[in-house]
């Protein structure tokens, strides 16, 4: 009997995740969506086997569920449909924060078996049309398992995000995803809008640098979205500002002061880190989309 793939959302991620599972272990791909263009768009370009508008009608036939919708969308979905998820099925979720949607799984009935996912790739866009088959490659996947993980399930992921083309798949836990992401994505974010809310942003335009461009890219950012991640994680994010807020102000302090040697000293043991990082990231092998041919327009991770 054929096995069947439910991705509910079929915007940037879920669109992407549509195309680069094509042809794993002979599923068939099936797309949810309250769009009815975006469904047609969808069977239209053969990004899904089938569209659906009814989940219930969908999720009655998953043996592996998707959900690829925004953060509260994602736990309210769970609360209105845990009794709609077809029995001995696996659901995964693509989100960028673990402990609201952990515990938003709570509600999913014993015969679900729940696997938090988190594959760290995107890009400033948003929607199907630009989704990706190449999106994911050598990107991290960061799995988050908790008691309704089954070994099978978490196995059968490991099997899917190397087929997509993840250069690994990390397990941990929510906690620690959480504060991960508050400080290598959404802090970056926090970063690019305090950037542009500059009085100075337009009166300095035209002169911008690459360092400028590259700190801002991701500034124009999906405002619903990265409400509810920023507010979602807002223990793990603080945490990660306050410190921010301090390393900025000992630099801040050493320039307005005129200490040249202790200038000097912190961006000599800044800038070392860095190249450190670089050497770790390089012998790796997970350096993210930006690296990779198929990146379009200069776009990279906007990890969500």
């Amino acid at each position: 009997m054929k096995k069947r793939l439910v991705i509910v959302g079929l915007g940037l991620i879920g669109g992407s995740l549509a195309k680069a599972l094509r042809g794993f272990e002979d599923y068939e791909i099936i797309g949810v969506d309250v769009s009815q263009p975006t469904l047609r768009y969808a069977m239209e370009q053969d990004i899904v086997d089938r569209a659906e508008a009814d989940p219930v009608r969908a999720l009655a036939e998953g043996d592996l569920v998707f959900l690829c919708l925004h953060p509260q969308g994602i736990v309210e979905f769970m609360t209105e449909h845990r009794n709609h998820f077809r029995p001995g099925s696996m659901v995964t979720d693509v989100c960028g924060v673990k402990g609201a949607i952990l515990k938003g799984a709570g509600v999913l009935p014993d015969t679900v078996s729940f696997v938090g996912g988190h594959p760290m790739a995107g890009t400033e866009f948003s929607g199907i049309q630009h989704a990706l088959a190449n999106m994911f490659h050598g990107a991290h996947y960061i799995l988050t398992p908790n008691n309704q993980s089954s070994p099978e399930h978490l196995a059968l992921m490991e099997r899917l995000a190397r087929y997509i083309g993840c250069a690994d798949v990390v397990q941990t836990t929510a906690e620690q995803h959480d504060a991960i992401i508050a400080y290598t994505s959404q802090m970056m974010h926090v970063i690019a809008v305090s950037v542009c809310d500059d009085p100075s942003l337009f009166d300095y335009q035209g002169f911008e640098g690459d360092s400028f461009r590259g700190c801002t890219r991701v500034a124009a950012l999906d405002v619903p979205l990265w409400t509810q991640l920023f507010s979602m994680n807002a223990e793990a994010l603080g945490r990660a500002l306050e410190q921010l807020e301090e390393n900025i102000r000992q630099y801040r302090q050493a320039i307005q002061s005129g200490d040249l040697e202790g200038l000097s000293e912190k961006l000599a043991r800044s800038s070392a880190r860095k190249r450190k990082m670089n050497r770790m990231e390089a012998s790796s092998g997970a350096v993210g989309r930006d690296r990779w041919e198929g990146s379009r327009d200069g776009a990279t991770t906007s990890e969500s």
